[in-house]
């Protein structure tokens, strides 16, 4: 299994420089079912600051998150500022936030002085997930089928034609034209192009032989646009085009189903949030670390490996009891079933599962404050 090296990690943490400057901010307060006690007035009695900052892949999910928590909890103000994930863990593990955000979790560097500030426990909650969808548009074909290894190959370049005997197999019955390809990627560096690599290099290594990071290889350049919505406008533009950006995105484009074992699995959110479940924990880690070495090569049934998985890191101990209850109170909104749908309204993410759910709380409700 590939994992994210530290050097592309840093990459990351320069995505979304347009969000970066901005710093969200809202009152906010306590949450769902183990949010805090409410007061007379049906809002929430915590009251006090949490100041987080991270991945900007996080940012509008932030801006939902932190706008439903005010709803129950004026009393309390959270900032976010999506410097990206590289400082957002910098930041954290120098005390200088109370939680972070992170596109990949971390490292074995980070480790050590992350739990020595949490007073021997880290919280890594896998709580953000957004799937990317490999979209195209072909005329006269409205849906296609693409095995890992039809997918590597198409975006290596060795398969250039629609017609191509393997895009056939993985779709019998189905007239492909007579006509080239044209890959359409981004043109600048990005956590999408990241993890869409690690999904070729895992699932098709016979045909993605390029070394993963968040630009794409100038060995096998096409047609380059910038961000998701300029990748997602040039495949609409073209006729024979095929390109990756996050599913929420793509609009009217075709959208193909991807090869899992003995079957195809269209993205949907259930599917997106079973691979996350079905990937393994990273081993080594504290008790309260959902770490997860995300499975893209996996067989397992309904599972859509083509995601970003984004964390929200967290103490297991706080000097401030105070603190310590805002901080379990607003992680707890986080993974709600209100907080995953405001953040999929907001930001097209994937829901998390309920399994998740009930690890991520049991771990959140740890959260203590005080010496």
């Amino acid at each position: 299994m590939k994992t994210l090296r530290h050097s592309a990690r840093a990459r990351i943490a320069a995505v979304g420089l347009a969000t970066s400057g901005a710093l969200l901010l809202a009152g906010c307060g306590a949450a769902n079912e183990s949010g805090a006690p409410a007061g007379g007035d049906g809002g929430s009695a915590l009251s006090g600051t949490l100041a987080g900052a991270g991945a900007s892949a996080q940012a509008s999910a932030m801006e939902a998150w932190v706008a439903g928590f005010n709803v129950a909890n004026p009393g309390v103000q959270v900032t976010y500022d999506p410097v990206g994930s590289g400082g957002g863990r910098e930041q954290f593990e120098a005390g200088a936030t109370d939680f972070g955000g992170s596109d990949a979790y971390l490292d074995e560097e980070e480790l050590p002085g992350t739990i020595e500030r949490c007073g021997g426990n880290v919280l890594e909650l896998p709580a953000y997930i957004s799937p990317i969808a490999i979209a195209f548009n072909l005329e006269g074909v409205d849906s296609l089928n693409l095995g890992p290894a039809t997918i590597g190959g198409i975006f290596a370049k060795q398969i250039t034609n629609w017609n191509d005997p393997a895009i056939a197999a993985d779709n019998p019955g189905v007239t492909l034209p007579d006509l080239p390809i044209t890959v359409v990627h981004r043109s600048d560096e990005s956590g999408t192009t990241e993890n869409f690599q690690e999904y070729l290099a895992a699932a098709a290594p016979e045909a993605w032989t390029f070394e993963v990071s968040g630009d794409w290889p100038a060995e096998v350049q096409g047609e380059a646009a910038p961000q998701n919505a300029g990748v997602v406008q040039a495949i609409g533009a073209g006729n024979g085009t095929i390109g990756y950006a996050e599913a929420s995105q793509v609009g009217d484009l075709g959208v193909a189903a991807v090869g899992v074992g003995d079957e195809f699995v269209e993205y949907t959110p259930e599917a997106a949030a079973a691979v996350v479940d079905a990937s393994p924990r990273v081993e080594g880690r504290p008790e309260g670390s959902f770490a997860i070495d995300i499975a893209r090569d996996t067989t397992e049934s309904g599972a859509y490996p083509i995601v970003l998985v984004s964390y929200e890191l967290a103490c297991g101990t706080y000097d401030d009891p105070n603190k310590a209850e805002l901080v379990k109170a607003f992680l707890s909104y986080v993974i709600s079933e209100e907080g995953q749908a405001a953040s999929g309204e907001n930001a097209g993410s994937a829901p998390i599962s309920d399994e998740s759910r009930q690890q991520f709380q049991t771990a959140i409700d740890s959260i203590t404050g005080g010496a």
